[in-house]
């Protein structure tokens, strides 16, 4: 089956921007920017998104654009003879699959808060009812089914269409979309009465708050947001490389994909924190920040019902290209390991991840008992911490080795594909970087989300998910380890 091809440049860029482009853009990285210093806190990540995320995309791009291959078998075609590697592609897809089990339902809030408030459903109510109304969706398995199953039959469908004339086409004008709604949005909020004060605490370095936060805590936060914001480890952007021709480098490509991801988490801030000034309201982090606290803010609003059904349509846009990217991954998968059509592997999956997806729905009512990281914990959370704390960073460590360790695919074969074509080159002095200290950086975030997440739950709690997390690390070194060849002495009878 001959390999698809992106059908422009730009199409490639903005797919795999949108694919790196989440939620997490939205509400968390203005909440860290606002935590940890503002423009102090802005400078160390950009740094950080540089010498970290920069690397390992483009390690993920060349080992997709090398094989022309999926994760599924893309590590078959470049490992030596006698590797594990091709083992991490379970792995790998597990993690697409957590990922979509409950990002399709975040993907559904989103659109039906766009229609709330399209509605005018918030329109003079109080801060009590605005709440109310958050919980209650989430109290109700059946509204939550609907919206995550048209947003699943939604992306599915773009994906069923073809590279071309679906994917590249339908996501190159959502994001457009997407870019053009959060500069009329950003506009909107800076120019609110009070809106100044939003813009000096997001824009203006606060080296008092940086101390008060804790240099080391600004410094681990910056770096694991860098990390975290680009999506990679997990075969997202390999895809998208299998479907790039070798006219461009690899570097210049990565380097416009960081730049756009980055202009979407500085303009967020732009909308967030100067309409959060603007009417008094303190920003605050996760899905309260979305679906309570913007809601307020809307409803105080001249136009907030316009400017409110426009602010989750731009949220859903960003989950939409998120939850096609991931979904891309997943069709390919089956096409490339079992040999599937696009459209009998869309409708395979389809069915796959609707089952998938109730436990999460589930999590928030009929199974809210069910708290498997501790109390207060969640089905959601659950298959969050397995994607964002374990297959992100192990994927990165193991795109890592493999491109830069003899026993993978090696460096030399690495910055051949990097930098085949016209561009921006990647710089080969840092050969040693990428092979030994890098790695290592990502394994220190690895298990300091371990510790962050168990440290306060008690010795034995933390004792075994400590185990757990060093057991996970464990496997991924004995993969990249060749196989042990032994060579057999038979001895034939007359």
């Amino acid at each position: 089956m001959k390999r698809e091809k992106f059908g422009s440049r730009l199409g490639f860029i903005l797919v795999s921007a949108g694919c790196a482009i989440g939620l997490g853009n939205v509400w968390k990285f203005p909440y860290m920017a606002g935590q940890y210093g503002g423009a102090a806190f802005i400078l160390i990540y950009l740094l950080f998104l540089v010498i970290l995320g920069m690397p390992i995309i483009v390690c993920e791009f060349s080992v997709g654009r090398a094989s022309q291959k999926s994760i599924a078998t893309s590590y078959n075609v470049l490992e030596p003879e006698g590797s594990r590697w091709h083992y991490t592609r379970w792995f790998a897809i597990a993690g697409n699959y957590l990922l979509v089990m409950f990002y399709s339902m975040v993907g559904g809030w989103m659109l039906y808060y766009c229609f709330r408030m399209a509605k005018g459903e918030f329109t003079g109510v109080t801060a009590e009812a605005v709440a109310e109304k958050y919980d209650s969706m989430l109290q109700s398995p059946g509204t939550l089914m609907f919206w995550t199953i048209l947003v699943i039959l939604l992306s599915f469908w773009i994906c069923s269409i073809g590279l071309q004339k679906g994917v590249e086409k339908i996501m190159k004008a959502t994001m457009l979309c997407l870019l053009a709604i959060m500069v009329v949005l950003a506009v909107r909020s800076i120019t609110l009465t009070g809106a100044s004060e939003g813009l000096r605490f997001y824009l203006i370095p606060d080296f008092g708050r940086l101390k008060e936060a804790g240099l080391g805590n600004v410094i681990f936060g910056a770096m694991s947001q860098s990390f975290f914001t680009l999506s990679i480890g997990m075969g997202g952007m390999a895809i998208f490389g299998s479907y790039l021709d070798k006219s461009r480098s690899l570097m210049g490509e990565s380097l416009s994909i960081v730049l756009l991801d980055t202009f979407v988490a500085l303009t967020a801030g732009l909308i967030v924190f100067p309409a959060c000034f603007a009417f008094g309201v303190e920003p605050g982090a996760g899905p309260g920040l979305v679906f309570i606290t913007l809601p307020n803010i809307f409803t105080q609003m001249p136009g907030g019902r316009f400017w409110g059904a426009l602010f989750f349509l731009f949220l859903f846009f960003a989950a939409l290209s998120t939850i096609v990217g991931v979904f891309e991954n997943i069709v390919s998968f089956g096409m490339d390991l079992f040999g599937a059509s696009r459209r009998k592997s869309v409708g395979i999956n389809i069915v796959i991840i609707i089952v998938l997806s109730i436990p999460c729905i589930l999590g928030f009512n009929v199974l809210a008992g069910l708290q498997p990281l501790g109390s207060g914990s969640t089905i959601m959370d659950l298959e969050d911490f397995l994607v964002s704390n374990n297959i992100l960073p192990l994927g990165s460590v193991i795109y890592l080795m493999f491109c830069t360790h003899k026993n993978g695919w090696g460096w030399d074969n690495f910055i051949r594909e990097a930098n085949s074509g016209n561009g921006m080159k990647f710089p080969q002095f840092i050969r040693g970087y990428m092979t030994y200290v890098l790695p290592w950086i990502v394994v220190i975030i690895y298990l300091k989300g371990y510790y962050d997440k168990f440290s306060t739950q008690g010795p034995a709690v933390f004792a075994v998910w400590m185990v757990i997390g060093i057991a996970f690390l464990l496997m991924v070194f004995m993969v990249s380890r060749k196989k042990k060849t032994f060579k057999h002495q038979t001895t034939y009878r007359k």
